[in-house]
């Protein structure tokens, strides 16, 4: 049997979600040919990214893939990346050893924005994390996307706090 084409098997996310999508849209793990399909122009609706080459992102790429616990989801959309979000699995010694996932990065391009991609990312990293073995699911949020999030069925659950290790910067820049 090969290797998956992309960062992990796309086997963990839910077939219901994957039919679910709007024609023409898929949903699948990162792949290292997404850097040529303006995987960095999505993600930079969220966040300011830097300048990242080509050799460092696949540096990245073949870092997470052997790790083993990151799950980078993105949407595609007429040959472009019109999607991303992500899921890391913290392995725990409470809850009989049990694992939680984290996810984070949740971008969709301004002009794919209201097609409901935002919540079947949700859902695909959802199925993700439960196909994976995690008892939860944990993100961090501002305030104004809040509602968001409980439509997708999070709910709050604590504060969140930060603690940050370099220069100040606005808050777009720091993420």
């Amino acid at each position: 049997m090969s290797a998956p084409k992309g960062l992990f098997s796309p086997s963990v996310i839910s077939p219901d979600v994957v039919s679910s999508l709007p024609a023409g849209y898929t949903i699948r793990p990162l792949e290292r040919e997404d850097y040529h399909k303006g995987f960095f122009e999505c993600i930079q609706v969220l966040t300011s990214t830097g300048d990242v080459s080509e050799s460092r992102f696949l540096e990245r790429y073949d870092y997470m893939k052997n790790m083993g616990v990151h799950y980078f989801l993105v949407i595609e959309h007429g040959g472009k990346i019109v999607g991303t979000g992500t899921l890391m699995v913290e392995r725990k010694f409470i809850h009989d050893l049990g694992s939680v996932a984290h996810i984070e990065e949740i971008a969709i391009r301004k002009e794919e924005q209201g097609k409901g991609l935002g919540l079947k990312m949700i859902q695909a990293l959802s199925s993700v994390a439960k196909n994976v073995g995690c008892y939860k699911s944990i993100l961090g949020c501002s305030p104004e996307n809040e509602g968001f999030y409980q439509k997708c069925g999070f709910k709050r659950g604590g504060l969140d706090m930060n603690q940050y290790y370099e220069e100040e910067k606005n808050p777009w820049e720091r993420g």
